[in-house]
């Protein structure tokens, strides 16, 4: 497997921004702040140019910014830190459940846990705009490489990141503005809205229109797409096909997993090793990774964000790689209770207990709840990564093991294609993983669809799976399963069913006459 980096100095492109294709306000321009920026004309002169414009479709995954960390951010009205794709990703997914909750009251923060968030929103609002702003990087590759058959591989790339976007504001907003490389660009067009079956249509023939022209997995330069990208959006899409158009896609589900599942991708021997710093010479598991190092991608958001937000309390900060701990995130005892021993066999139970307490009484406190230290900015020698501030780390956004249980998930909801030996026969491989024997291995009378999930929690998490994962199962919003602060109580209680998915922004609503909330926003 091609191990080499593309983590190419994506703090010195800062080029060819060439549209503003969302409508666009005071509230959160997504304009070009950088008035000296360059157009195609004058910088896409060679195959390097082209490569660096790809590369910033990359870095729009991490970085915030323009320049050195997170300066000239990409949105303004919210920090450049603040406003990072991958910490947004993971505040939007992880916050409004079980698994995470932040002892910081910066603004609007914690109505994502407390599931009582509105279209004003600073945070809801700011990830609205990252997805959105990314497709147009995206788009703004495919237009330039038009025609250029040299720049083919370039366009399909971009195509599969702009599918990934669109999944995400599939979703996440459930609708939302449309536009391709094929439409006009500037603060007078008003994109049309897109619906859900819209959304899910146009995700599906994209990816299966590029599937063949992409790289086979492994082949192509570490951290770029390829066919296990398209396999992976495609195996999420299909799985909650039945939330997303009402119609059950688990077959198609099935096929995508299956792909993957004989991809040549295998399991890491040892479950930490997929989360420390050198994390990039393990891709056998990993997918498609958010890339990081610490010299090169530094920001106050991505991996920097994660690590060092779960760092607080009497967590020595040197056992993380960091150079301090932000007393930021932490989890509930809902998930906590997900282990029935929190000190047992179970490998995967990172927890930190000393110091916390278990309950949450006080949100803002970072002690109160259970710490976890999943992510560390530390090699499986032992070696503290490049850089104490910036990590080393990747974000494993789609890994074999998740597809695993996807796979088994998909025959216990009546897709063909597979069945339950070996959903069963998968399962035992990570619980062996985590147990370090059988001891932890389950039967067939073992596999319901409440154990699958609770093994996803187990298995992924604060892999910016569980919201979508909780709303598949009907348990994010309404009063079947609750936990600490769901509704903004201390106890947990029903939230309303819009929760299920963010609204887009007022601002958004405002300055374009195309598009609408769903009932409730």
């Amino acid at each position: 497997m091609n191990k080499k980096y593309f983590k190419t100095n994506y703090i010195m492109i800062a080029f060819a921004l060439l549209f503003a294709f969302v409508s666009c306000t005071d509230d959160l321009d997504t304009l070009p702040l950088d008035e000296d920026i360059k157009t195609g004309e004058n910088v896409l002169t060679d195959a390097n140019s082209y490569k660096q414009l790809l590369a910033k479709c990359y870095a729009g995954l991490v970085l915030g910014g323009q320049t050195g960390v997170d300066g000239d951010p990409d949105i303004s009205s919210i920090n450049g830190g603040f406003s990072s794709y991958l910490r947004l990703l993971w505040n939007h997914q992880e916050l409004p459940t079980d698994e995470a909750i932040c002892a910081w009251n910066d603004g609007n923060l914690r109505d994502l846990h407390d599931q009582d968030w509105n279209s004003s929103n600073e945070f809801v609002t700011a990830m609205y705009y990252r997805i959105t702003l990314q497709i147009a990087y995206c788009n703004n590759l495919i237009k330039l490489t038009a025609g250029q058959s040299e720049y083919k591989a370039f366009s399909d790339e971009a195509r599969a990141l702009r599918a990934l976007s669109y999944y995400h504001l599939l979703d996440m907003f459930g609708r939302g503005p449309f536009v391709t490389e094929d439409d006009e660009i500037g603060s007078f067009f008003f994109p049309e809205m897109a619906t859900q079956q819209q959304l899910f249509n146009y995700i599906e023939s994209e990816l299966t229109d590029i599937e063949s022209e992409l790289a086979d997995p492994g082949t192509n330069e570490y951290g770029r797409a390829d066919k296990g990208l398209a396999w992976a959006i495609l195996a999420k899409l299909y799985l909650n096909a039945e939330v997303y158009i009402g119609t059950s896609k688990y077959t198609e589900a099935i096929t995508y997993c299956n792909k993957i599942i004989d991809g040549g991708y295998s399991l890491e021997a040892n479950y930490e090793d997929l989360f420390l710093a050198d994390n990039h010479l393990r891709t056998n598991e990993i997918i498609f990774p958010i890339t990081s190092d610490g010299n090169s991608t530094q920001t106050w958001g991505g991996m920097t964000f994660i690590i060092h937000s779960t760092v607080g309390g009497d967590m020595p900060a040197s056992e993380s790689g960091i150079d301090g701990g932000w007393g930021g995130n932490r989890t509930t005892k809902a998930f906590v209770n997900l282990f029935p021993d929190v000190t047992g066999t179970d490998m995967r139970g990172m927890f930190f207990t000393e110091g916390q307490e278990y309950e949450i009484g006080d949100i803002f406190n970072f002690r109160h709840g259970y710490a976890l230290r999943k992510f560390k900015n530390i090699t499986s020698t032992g070696e503290v990564g490049s850089n104490l501030s910036f990590p080393d780390t990747d974000f494993p956004l789609f890994r074999l093991a998740d597809f695993y249980l996807m796979y088994a998930e998909a025959v216990l909801r009546g897709g063909t294609g597979g069945d339950v030996s070996t959903a069963v026969g998968y399962i035992n491989e990570l619980r062996e993983r985590a147990y370090g024997d059988d001891s932890g291995n389950i039967d067939e009378a073992d596999l319901t669809l409440d154990f699958i999930l609770d093994e996803r929690g187990r298995e992924l998490y604060w892999e910016c799976h569980r919201r979508t994962d909780l709303v598949r199962f009907g348990k994010l919003t309404g009063g079947d399963y609750v936990w600490p602060w769901k509704g903004a109580v201390v106890d947990g209680q029903s939230t309303g069913a819009k929760y299920n998915v963010f609204p887009i922004p007022s601002s958004d609503i405002n300055a374009n006459p195309n598009l609408s909330n769903i009932t409730g926003y």
